[in-house]
């Protein structure tokens, strides 16, 4: 990562996904995003030195249903009202390893995510960028997020494990 300039990046929206996946009814996988996402990355000389600071607007969030948004938005779900946002800030970059603390409803958990550094080019109208793709499982219930609905047939509408995905493009700090 040496191709990276030190300074602060700016994460650009339009061009990050941060999306998750969780099974439904133990028998297929509900997906959304949070398309609202603001965020940092810091670059130290070198290359060296990442720390990324990101935060999910929740009231943002999209699973192509509008009643299922609606009933994540609530209370019984990310209480958008009281908790606007999910925030993570990374701690250490160990390797292919980003290490930091996630927080949802105001419950702050470390989190590792597998990590990769997607590479750096200019972009036609001469913007610097950089990609990063994270991944890790989380448990729900361990964030405050504990709605469920027993199945008559056995188990539950919506599995604790929740899968996210984070495909991040920032944009170089403009030269001073």
């Amino acid at each position: 990562m040496t191709d990276l300039t030190p300074g602060t990046w700016t994460l650009d929206a339009a061009h990050t996904s941060a999306a998750f996946t969780v099974r439904h009814a133990g028998i297929s996988k509900a997906r959304g995003q949070f398309p609202d996402t603001e965020g940092t990355l810091t670059v130290g000389e070198g290359g060296k030195d990442l720390a990324f600071s990101v935060s999910l607007k929740t009231a943002t969030i999209n699973t192509s249903n509008e009643d299922r948004d609606n009933h994540l938005r609530s209370a019984d779900f990310f209480d958008v009202e009281n908790f606007p946002e999910i925030t993570f800030v990374s701690t250490k970059v160990e390797g292919d390893t980003l290490v930091g603390d996630l927080t949802i409803r105001d419950v702050t958990k470390p989190v590792e995510l597998e990590f990769s550094y997607e590479g750096a080019a200019t972009d036609p109208f001469g913007v610097y960028r950089a990609g990063f793709t994270g991944e890790t499982t989380i448990s729900r219930k361990e964030f405050g997020l504990t709605w469920n609905a027993a199945l008559e047939a056995g188990g539950v509408l919506v599995s604790d494990e929740v899968k996210i995905l984070i495909e991040a493009e920032f944009t170089a700090p403009a030269a001073a």
